[in-house]
């Protein structure tokens, strides 16, 4: 993974995705194929017993056990929803080759025993795919196990009960399905932990229908795929009621707040769709891939959204990755976003990980006269029209184009740390922007030094700063029309609609000196900083352009240079980055990254470096897009303010903090 520095522009052209809908059948049929070629894929891998599924490539980093344990319970999701799905009918005997793999793989005296919970923190997790599956799929599974094999699954999933090393972010509800399976069958579970996890839970609820995952501004996949979806399918548990009530809780008002939140969240969620159907590239665990269609089907699950936009949203994120290679030649799921990647892995991945991407087939499980099957297809927000809102919990100001289909997020919010923390930033969370067509740069500079959608202090050695740990802010604009720009009557403020917004951030930039031993679970690296000078960033963002204004104070000695980076773009698309306005001209170039992605083909990314650091603001236009851009904004700079003419003539001001 290597980046080469040039001062050549690339802005190849690409046409507009295809956005054709299908029927309800017609999709229903081609999922359940899809499923179908997944699950018979992996039966090579299938051990002697039934009881793992270890599937090839590297070993993940917790071991080839987990990953056995994994590819088992993983699959076993997509599984149990054909059968739920399907109301029992098995033709491939599912039931029985899964049931299988149970009875050995909870026998602790069998060779091929599965790791249990109280050994490996990641066989908790896998406990939770088994809990529900045999919950959804209790007459052909769960009803027809021997007695023994019964009283042996209650005890592995038992040894959870009570079990105080919990992760404080989407694991809970990990515990929460387990212990609720439990009671359904007689087994054990504590009160205590329900309502422990329940109380976690509501602490990561965020405006807007979001959550957090965690303490920290963990604003990613998470939301939608784990602190949405299992409430939704935990509801409909048989004895979750009196798990509820046990653990002082009312479910029918728990399960009420948790719709309205939803319905809230997929607002956005659906926005954050694009045309082709790729899903946001940001965040941790991206080889979960389809997993992203999820929470439209928590949707469809919960009875919130329109059946058939959700239907829409949730197909089309899985036809994305079907329409570029997933899975690959050998019908398997690798470590990987379109083809195999490995550097895509966190530590926690192994050869089976991927395979949580069966949540995005989750609607299978609902049967072909559900009205998310039988209504007719509705179009995505960004097959009506240019999107622009802003996300307040995450602090992202959204931005969707109807001509090319690209979802860009312009970020002012999301760092996956705490407020003024001062450790490195994570590429999949820090960076100032994201995209459904371009990924973050990946290789290992890009956890040191900050490239693309990057606004640094470079020393004299080119290390650049990091911002994590920035405080956010709001930014007043308005947009005029280009007949009367004094019209102040015209404005448009930045709530969430309109024209245009605008969102803002300050930095106390500093230089990390990096701890690369630490496990890398998707955040910045930790290590020794030290500070630099504070940097406020304003975004100014309108369809493909983002005008990005930018503001150094009390710059170290050591600083040395300032540097905005642009969006890292593939040969198909044109980013383009244009200064705009400061009193010295900034050296503008490229540099290409060989490998640096999950995406193909190599990546170019355009800056501007200013030296010595300016004083004042100096200013940018951001562009994105399938198209090289014809015209540019301009900008006029007066104090406290910034007027940008758009290049459709309106104009917009905006004030400066």
């Amino acid at each position: 993974m290597t980046r080469h520095v040039s001062d050549a522009q690339v802005n190849p052209v690409t046409s507009a995705p295809d956005r054709s809908g299908a029927t309800g059948p017609e999709a229903r049929a081609w999922l359940a194929s899809y499923a179908d070629g997944l699950l018979a894929a992996v039966q090579p891998y299938v051990s002697p017993s039934g009881s793992l599924i270890t599937l090839p490539g590297t070993p993940g980093g917790y071991g080839t056990a987990v990953d056995g344990l994994e590819g088992f319970a993983r699959t076993f999701l997509l599984a149990g929803f054909r059968l739920a799905g399907e109301d029992g009918a098995d033709p491939h005997h599912l039931a029985e080759r899964y049931a299988a793999g149970l009875a050995a793989g909870t026998d602790t005296a069998h060779p091929e025993r599965w790791t249990r919970p109280e050994e490996h923190g990641q066989a908790k997790v896998e406990a939770a795919s088994l809990a529900l599956v045999l919950d959804m799929t209790r007459p052909w599974i769960w009803d027809r196990l021997a007695p023994d094999v019964q009283e042996r699954t209650v005890e592995y999933l038992g040894s959870v009960v009570g079990d105080r090393d919990y992760p404080d972010n989407n694991w809970v509800w990990f515990r929460i399905v387990v212990e609720t399976f439990l009671r359904s069958v007689g087994g054990p579970f504590s009160a205590d932990d329900v309502a422990r996890d329940l109380a976690a839970h509501d602490r990561f609820r965020r405006p807007g229908g979001w959550f957090a995952d965690g303490p920290e501004r963990s604003f990613d996949h998470y939301a939608g795929w784990a602190l949405h979806l299992y409430p939704a399918l935990w509801q409909r548990m048989p004895g979750a009621a009196e798990v509820a009530q046990a653990a002082g809780d009312d479910l029918a008002v728990r399960s009420a707040s948790d719709r309205e939140h939803l319905a809230r969240y997929l607002t956005d969620a659906l926005a954050l769709v694009g045309s082709d159907g790729a899903p946001l590239l940001q965040g941790r665990s991206l080889t979960y891939r389809f997993a992203a269609a999820a929470p439209f089907w928590a949707g469809a699950f919960a009875g919130v959204g329109r059946p058939g936009q959700l239907r829409e949203a949730a197909t089309r994120i899985v036809r994305h990755f079907a329409d570029h290679g997933v899975p690959g030649p050998d019908g398997l799921l690798t470590l990987g976003w379109h083809g195999p990647w490995r550097p895509i892995a966190q530590r926690y991945s192994g050869p089976g990980s991927p395979y949580w991407a069966s949540k995005g087939l989750l609607g299978l499980a609902l049967p072909a006269s559900h009205e998310v099957w039988t209504a007719a297809p509705e179009p995505l927000p960004v097959d009506d029209g240019d999107v622009l809102a802003i996300a307040a919990a995450p602090g992202w100001a959204i931005s969707a184009t109807r001509d090319d289909g690209i979802v860009r997020v312009i970020n002012h919010g999301t760092d996956h740390a705490l407020p003024g923390a001062d450790g490195g930033d994570s590429p999949l969370y820090a960076r100032l922007g994201y995209s459904t067509a371009t990924s973050p740069l990946l290789d290992a500079d890009a956890w040191t030094s900050p490239l693309d959608q990057a606004v640094v202090l470079l020393n004299t050695q080119n290390e650049a700063t990091h911002r994590t740990g920035f405080t956010p802010h709001p930014v007043e604009c308005g947009t005029f029309a280009p007949s009367d720009p004094s019209d102040r009557a015209n404005v448009q403020h930045s709530t969430g609609s309109g024209e245009v917004v605008a969102l803002g951030s300050t930095a106390d930039a500093h230089w990390v000196e990096a701890d690369l031993s630490v496990p890398d679970h998707g955040s910045g690296r930790p290590g020794s900083s030290t500070p630099a000078g504070r940097i406020t960033t304003v975004s100014i963002v309108r369809g493909a352009w983002e005008v990005r204004l930018v503001r150094v104070e009390g710059s170290a000695e050591a600083a040395t240079a300032l540097r905005i980076g642009g969006w890292a773009a593939g040969p198909e698309l044109a980013s383009a980055l244009v200064p705009l306005s400061g009193d010295v001209a900034p050296v503008c170039g490229e540099t290409t990254s060989d490998d640096a992605t999950p995406l193909a083909g190599p990546t170019t990314t355009p800056w501007l470096r200013y030296a010595p650091v300016p004083a004042g603001w100096v200013a940018a236009a951001v562009h994105l897009a399938r198209t090289p851009a014809v015209g540019h904004p301009q900008l006029d700079l007066t104090t406290g303010q910034a007027a940008v003419t758009w290049p459709d003539g309106k104009r917009t001001t905006a004030t400066l903090p």
